[in-house]
């Protein structure tokens, strides 16, 4: 595959698939996901992954994200092809290239604000103190460290997300529904910070989203129908 850190000044390439397919097994029912996806994320570039429920919009994130392998295809990310990589090498690209944030927030319910930012630094063996509370600052929560997440609300929680997501300076975001369990007002504080941070850290954004409004601020819209790129609108930055 190509180089991923690019050339002759180039903006780099994040992720490259080619002829990705995904088909899950459903009893005795297989169910293809993803059907021969051709897709090229450039550093800096926002994405937004469209498309009715069920068209493939997560499984494209979680192949993207090294969660889950395709089938069929070729993958490369940051550099790495998944194809080749071990268990091993892509724990390593999670945890030092890779920003996630859910949609049901995923926080560790006994750690607080601070400790659950803290975590990816703290699974590569790393402590960094003046960061976690610079990430925490930066989404309007540094009076908000010692707290637990029962103790914060909806919005207040989405935010540690993305402080979590931001606090190893990924090259790559990617978020499922990050606003689909908060109300518009707190939604719509979420993109904005995403949208800054990663541009702080000079990350790729890949974000799946029914909001129109959101894809409207991408800068390039993927359409996904039965697992097919139905259209790829728009030019990265």
């Amino acid at each position: 595959m190509g180089d991923a850190g690019g050339n002759s000044g180039l903006t780099p390439t994040i992720a490259k698939l080619v002829g990705v397919s995904r088909t899950y097994q459903r009893g005795s029912v297989s169910v293809q996901a993803l059907r021969d996806i051709d897709l090229v994320l450039a550093g800096g570039e926002f994405l937004a992954i469209v498309g009715p429920s069920g068209c493939g919009k997560s499984t494209l994130l979680h192949v993207i994200a090294t969660v889950d392998r395709a089938d069929r295809g070729q993958v490369e990310v940051c550099g790495v092809d998944l194809v080749a990589a071990d268990e091993a090498q892509l724990t390593l690209l999670r945890r030092r290239k890779i920003g996630v944030v859910f949609q049901d927030f995923q926080l560790l319910p006994s750690l607080t604000a601070a400790q659950n930012v803290a975590l990816p630094l703290a699974l590569d063996g790393k402590q960094d103190p003046k960061r976690v509370l610079e990430v925490l600052e930066q989404v309007g929560l540094a009076h908000r460290t010692g707290h637990y997440p029962g103790e914060l609300s909806g919005g207040e929680q989405q935010r540690v997300a993305v402080a979590r997501a931001l606090v190893h300076r990924p090259a790559l975001i990617v978020a499922d529904e990050p606003t689909g369990n908060l109300d518009s007002a707190a939604g719509r504080v979420v993109l904005d910070l995403l949208m800054r941070l990663r541009r702080e850290v000079g990350a790729a954004l890949v974000m799946a989203t029914h909001d129109p409004g959101i894809a409207a601020r991408a800068d390039r819209t993927l359409r996904l129908s039965d697992g097919r790129i139905a259209t790829d609108v728009g030019e990265g930055p």
